[in-house]
């Protein structure tokens, strides 16, 4: 329900290069950048994002509902593949990462989280998000949205966490309402989609707002 960067991953090309540097690295760390850390809540886990999720994307992502306020998925499994390549890639560059977002009970994706460095080191950072519609609403959202925003904030030491959300997505606006996010303005016509440029909010979350917040709802039980 946020603009995601699949343009982006159009440039990997070394597939299996990739994924076995993944494969190679050591899962027990604790540096994020080698491996992502399995997040896990009361609905949902965020894992790192696994070739075989490639298929599952495809087909909650591409939907037009979920599609048509995000940058333009993959079409094709194999798209996603480079994609979930990318993303490797691009997490052991420590330059962004991307979780997806499996439902318990559930061993493929149903949607992503991500977030990426805006400056180096990750002061300030922008946080995005794409679920299957037939998810929405179900309370999956906020279970891993505050486990992601925790990751930014605790694990990657983020101050400020942005998220941009087409004016016209009501639902996605909606949504970084609910976890605390402060609409700060508007940026106009700063996003372009199916050839038109459209207006964005732009939301922020700032680290201690985020304590603040936890402190009021109490620690995330495991």
């Amino acid at each position: 329900m946020e603009k995601m960067p699949f343009r982006d991953a159009q440039s990997v090309t070394n597939l299996q290069a990739v994924i076995a540097a993944a494969r190679s690295t050591a899962t027990t760390t604790s540096d994020w950048k080698q491996a992502l850390p399995t997040l896990t809540g009361s609905m949902v886990t965020l894992r790192e994002l696994r070739l075989t999720d490639a298929p599952a994307l495809l087909a909650m992502l591409s939907t037009e509902e979920v599609a048509r306020f995000i940058s333009p998925p993959p079409t094709t499994v194999e798209g996603f593949e480079r994609f979930i390549a990318w993303t490797h890639r691009e997490r052991a560059a420590g330059n962004y990462a991307c979780f997806a977002v499996v439902p318990h009970g559930m061993d493929t994706a149903i949607g992503i989280f991500q977030v990426r460095q805006l400056e180096p080191g990750f002061g300030t950072a922008e946080w995005g998000f794409a679920i299957g519609s037939a998810f929405w609403g179900t309370g999956m959202f906020i279970d891993g949205a505050r486990m992601l925003i925790e990751f930014a904030f605790d694990t990657i030491r983020t101050h400020r966490l942005e998220a941009r959300a087409a004016i016209l997505n009501g639902r996605g606006n909606g949504a970084l309402r609910k976890v605390g996010a402060v609409q700060e303005g508007v940026l106009r016509k700063s996003f372009l989609r199916n050839g038109e440029y459209l207006d964005q909010a732009l939301w922020t979350i700032l680290d201690e707002d985020w304590r603040a917040q936890r402190a009021f709802y109490g620690p995330r039980v495991h």
